[in-house]
């Protein structure tokens, strides 16, 4: 009797031992935050100084086209061609603009198809292109150091920036606009001020925002700010429509709202004083609006905004 009273107590010490669950997993944990996000208060100043006015979308008049793997001894192009390939700055986080596909491992998007263009005038082959992943924060001191010969990153052209790189004619014309979670109440910028909104860094739309806004959250990638936005550690996100169109298409539970609040022109960022490259990568975009290439690389991936647009028209200061 004795031991089997023994084996009872020693059972149910063993079925009691340990502590209560509560103890071992804690109940809540913090949502962590992407890599590089931060708060940012002002926004940021230019160690140049204020960039006095000037025309910005107006480019350099384009001559004609040399024909492909032909270029002008001495020029910027012909030493390109020498290197064998291309190379261009694009993102893989910005779905239908600059993204790696993930079947394929292919980075595609509009400003790819536009940078695969300009390889193809270069060399007769669009696929004699070298694509390098920049940030947003990275595009202009990547042309600044020569890393890359020129960038196509959903880049608007602005005086400041132009102070630093030049560009190419305007070859798509964006507009600010925002991204919530459905039934979220918020309607537009105009609903913004008592909320927190994700940029990312180094764009036109953190310095479109940040007065705007309770709290503005900087990122590296749009792709932080979605998840972001999906965690619930931001309410809105604000960037180009192109930008927007593409996250918005990655979650059915979110949608842009709102209508333009600004105009963002973008151009290909090309390295300062490469006069005879921006005249030549303007001849391509011209050549683009006029035989109905831009208009089927736009239905290739911008149909979600809409029927294609008529081309941006050039504009040239001589």
């Amino acid at each position: 009797m004795r031991r089997l009273t023994l084996v009872v107590i020693m059972l149910v010490s063993a079925c009691s031992a340990g502590p209560a669950p509560s103890e071992v997993v804690p109940r809540s944990a913090p949502t962590p935050q992407p890599a590089n996000a931060s708060t940012v208060t002002a926004a940021p100043s230019s160690t140049a100084g204020p960039a006095p006015s000037c025309d910005a979308t107006a480019s350099l008049r384009p001559g004609a086209l040399p024909p492909a793997g032909q270029m002008p001894a001495g020029s910027t192009m012909e030493r390109i061609q020498q290197r064998g390939r291309l190379i261009a700055g694009v993102d893989q986080n910005s779905y239908l603009m600059g993204f790696r596909n993930s079947f394929t491992g292919e980075i595609e998007g509009f400003d790819v198809d536009v940078a695969r263009q300009i390889a193809k005038a270069l060399f007769g082959d669009e696929k004699k292109v070298q694509f390098k992943v920049v940030t947003s924060a990275e595009r202009i001191p990547m042309l600044q150091r020569g890393e890359v010969d020129l960038v196509v990153r959903t880049m608007t052209i602005t005086c400041d920036r132009l102070e630093q790189v030049d560009f190419s004619s305007v070859y798509y014309q964006a507009g600010q606009r925002v991204l919530v979670r459905r039934n979220s109440g918020i309607t537009g910028v105009e609903s913004l001020a008592e909320k927190r909104v994700c940029v990312a860094a180094g764009s036109t739309s953190l310095n479109n925002v940040i007065k705007r806004v309770k709290t503005t959250i900087s990122v590296p990638n749009w792709t932080d700010c979605l998840v972001m936005l999906q965690q619930g550690q931001t309410d809105a996100i604000s960037t180009d429509d192109t930008i927007l169109a593409g996250l918005a298409a990655q979650d059915p539970y979110t949608e842009v709202v709102g209508s333009r609040f600004t105009e963002e022109p973008y151009g290909v960022g090309i390295p300062k004083g490469q006069v005879d490259l921006v005249r030549f990568v303007n001849g391509v975009l011209e050549q683009m609006r006029v035989n109905g290439t831009w208009r089927a690389i736009y239905g290739r991936w911008l149909n979600t905004l809409g029927p294609a647009p008529a081309p941006p028209v050039a504009r040239y200061r001589d």
